[in-house]
């Protein structure tokens, strides 16, 4: 169910994308994972592992370090927890174009265990109020997902003080 979306959208006989699993790996610390997105427009994907899946947001002008600036981040379909190792480039059709993992690691909410912290995405996902600390190479500490009141799938991503 939760990879209905990405399924309907790809040719996966055609495409190097990962075939689209749910997998459940209890206990350790979750990933996330960003990658640069070579398509029509350049853009910058951003995932967080929960329930499985990697929840995922396309932001256009790509993660900023910067606590004054926020981006857009459009929320799109969950992609399976393979795709966090996925690097290649997507045949013509839904968002051809190269792919190249930009940065990767794990994350928290609150300091709380893996369980807890998944807990806790999700539940802000549903408020529309994400708010998790970053381990990567490039992105490191406090940082926010906020839903536009009026937009479906809007939200910004930014850096929150540390």
């Amino acid at each position: 169910m939760k990879l209905t979306a990405y399924k309907k959208k790809r040719d996966l006989a055609k495409s190097p994308e990962p075939a689209g699993k749910i997998k459940q790996v209890k206990g350790k610390a979750l990933q996330f994972v960003v990658q640069e997105h070579h398509a029509r427009r350049l853009h910058w994907d951003f995932r967080l592992e929960a329930e499985g899946v990697l929840k995922s947001w396309a932001i256009p002008k790509g993660p900023s370090m910067d606590p004054e600036v926020k981006r857009l981040a459009v929320h799109v379909e969950d992609h399976p927890y393979d795709y966090k190792d996925f690097e290649g480039v997507i045949p013509e059709g839904y968002g051809a174009g190269q792919v190249i993992i930009w940065d990767k690691g794990t994350y928290s909410v609150d300091g709380g265990t893996a369980a807890e912290s998944e807990e806790r995405i999700l539940a802000g996902m549903k408020k529309g109020h994400i708010h998790f600390t970053l381990t990567g190479k490039k992105l490191k500490g406090n940082f926010a997902l906020i839903k536009m009141h009026d937009k479906e799938k809007d939200w910004l991503f930014f850096k929150t003080g540390d």
